[in-house]
C-alpha cells in the first residue's frame, strides 16, 4: 500500500451562499481510506449544476429560483434529498483519477490504474434502497482536491485514449442521461424532445438518444447551434420558443414528441407537457430555469401521461455507461479547462452559461 500524504490542496466549501464560501487551502487533512475504499489522487474533475445548486443551497424548499440566482445561506435541507449539508464539505463529483493506494488485497489489480468514480455511494448490504444513497461531493469529500477516498466497488477502470479532462465530462451528466434514458424507455421511433440540449446531460441525452435509434430534438440557446447538432441532434429548437407545439410543427413536420427529458423546468414547463403525445413520458432530472411549475392535470390524465422523476441511480448503471465510453458509442463533450486553483473562474464561467458541453478542473498533470 503506497504511504498516504497527511495534507493537501483542495477548494473547500465552508457553508451555503456565495462564491466565499469556497475557501481554497493547501494544507488540508488527506483522507485515509478506510478497509473497503481506495485513495485516488484526482487528475481532473468536472463541473455540475448540483456543485452550484448545493453551495448555494438551492435544493432547499427555501428557494425558488433558477440555479444561482438566490442563496439559502441559512438552509437546513440544502442537500439534495433535503437534509442539511455538514461543512467543510470538498465538492466535485466528476473525478477521472488514478488510484494510490488500495487496502484489500482482492483489489489490488487497480494500483496504479486510471478510474472513474461512481458518484453514488450506497450501503452495499443494500444498494437499490436509495434512502441510504448519498453523493460524492455532497453527503461525502468529492474531488476538488488532490486526493479522495471511493468506495472500490465504485471504481471503473478506463482505458480509452483519452484526456483525464475528458474523461471527466463523463460521471454526473453522462450517468444522468442514461438513466433519464431507461427511466423513459426511450428507444427506436421514439421522438425525444431534449432540453438544455447543449448542456452536459443534455448532450449526453442526445448522444443516447441517438444510439438507441431514436429521433433527437435538441432545444438551446442561439449560436449553440452546431454544436448540438454535432452530438446527433436531428432538429433544433430554440431555447424558449413563443409557441412550442408550432415551433415543432414548423421544424419537424409534427407538434407532439413521446418523450421530453428535461432538466431546464421554469415557465415553460407547461409547454413542455402540452407537446406530449397519448402515452408520453416525461422525465426530469433537473430544473435550472426553476423548480415551480404549473401542470394543467387534465392534460396529465385524458392523454395517459407519465412523469418519471430521475436521480439515484439503479448501481449497475455506471458499469453500462463506461462500456458506452469504452467503445466509443458516446464522445465527451469539454468545452473548456482551468488549474484547480481557479475553481472560481471556472464557476463564473459555468454560470454564464456561454458554452456547450462540459468544463473541468485540472487538478494534476495527465
Amino acid at each position: 500500500m503506497t504511504a498516504i500524504p497527511k495534507t493537501m490542496r483542495a477548494f473547500v466549501l465552508t457553508g451555503h451562499g456565495e462564491m466565499d464560501k469556497l475557501e481554497w487551502t493547501e494544507d488540508f487533512p488527506a483522507p485515509t481510506p478506510g478497509p473497503d475504499e481506495a485513495l485516488v489522487r484526482v487528475l481532473a474533475c468536472g463541473l455540475n449544476n448540483t456543485d452550484i445548486n448545493t453551495r448555494t443551497g438551492w435544493y432547499s424548499a427555501q428557494v425558488s429560483g433558477a440555479t444561482g440566482a438566490e442563496s439559502a445561506d441559512e438552509a437546513d435541507d440544502g442537500a439534495w434529498g433535503g437534509k442539511p449539508l455538514s461543512f467543510p464539505r470538498i465538492q466535485g463529483a466528476d473525478v477521472c483519477g488514478e488510484v494510490a493506494a488500495v487496502s484489500d488485497p482482492a483489489f489490488a489489480h487497480l494500483q496504479g490504474r486510471r478510474v472513474l468514480a461512481d458518484g453514488w455511494r450506497r450501503d452495499w448490504s443494500d444498494p437499490r434502497n436509495r434512502a441510504k444513497c448519498g453523493y460524492f461531493g455532497s453527503e461525502y469529500d468529492g474531488g476538488f482536491a488532490e486526493y479522495c477516498a471511493v468506495p472500490l466497488r465504485q471504481l471503473h477502470p478506463v482505458e480509452r485514449k483519452l484526456s483525464a479532462a475528458e474523461f471527466a465530462t463523463f460521471p454526473t451528466s453522462g450517468i444522468t442521461a442514461l438513466n433519464m434514458a431507461r427511466r423513459a424507455e426511450i428507444g427506436p421511433g421514439d421522438r425525444v424532445l431534449i432540453t438544455g440540449a447543449s448542456g452536459g446531460v443534455g448532450g449526453f441525452l442526445t448522444q443516447i438518444a441517438k444510439a438507441l435509434g431514436a429521433v433527437a430534438i435538441g432545444m438551446c440557446g442561439a449560436g449553440k447551434e452546431d454544436a448540438v447538432r454535432g452530438w446527433g441532434a436531428d432538429f433544433i429548437l430554440p431555447r424558449a420558443p413563443e409557441n412550442l407545439r408550432e415551433a415543432l410543427r414548423r421544424e419537424t413536420g409534427n407538434g407532439e414528441v413521446s418523450v421530453v427529458a428535461d432538466v431546464v423546468g421554469g415557465e415553460i414547463w407547461g409547454e413542455f407537457i402540452g407537446a406530449l403525445g397519448a402515452g408520453g413520458r416525461y422525465v426530469c432530472s433537473g430544473a435550472i430555469a426553476g423548480p415551480a411549475a404549473f401542470l394543467d392535470l387534465r392534460r396529465f390524465y385524458l392523454r395517459d401521461l407519465s412523469l418519471l422523476g430521475a436521480t439515484t441511480t439503479p448501481p449497475e448503471l455506471f458499469g453500462d455507461l463506461v462500456g458506452m465510453i469504452e467503445r466509443g458509442e458516446i464522445q465527451p463533450m469539454l468545452a473548456g479547462t482551468w488549474p484547480l486553483r481557479e475553481l472560481k473562474t471556472a464557476q463564473e464561467a459555468f454560470l454564464s452559461k456561454r458554452h456547450a458541453g462540459k468544463l473541468a478542473v485540472i487538478v494534476a498533470e495527465d
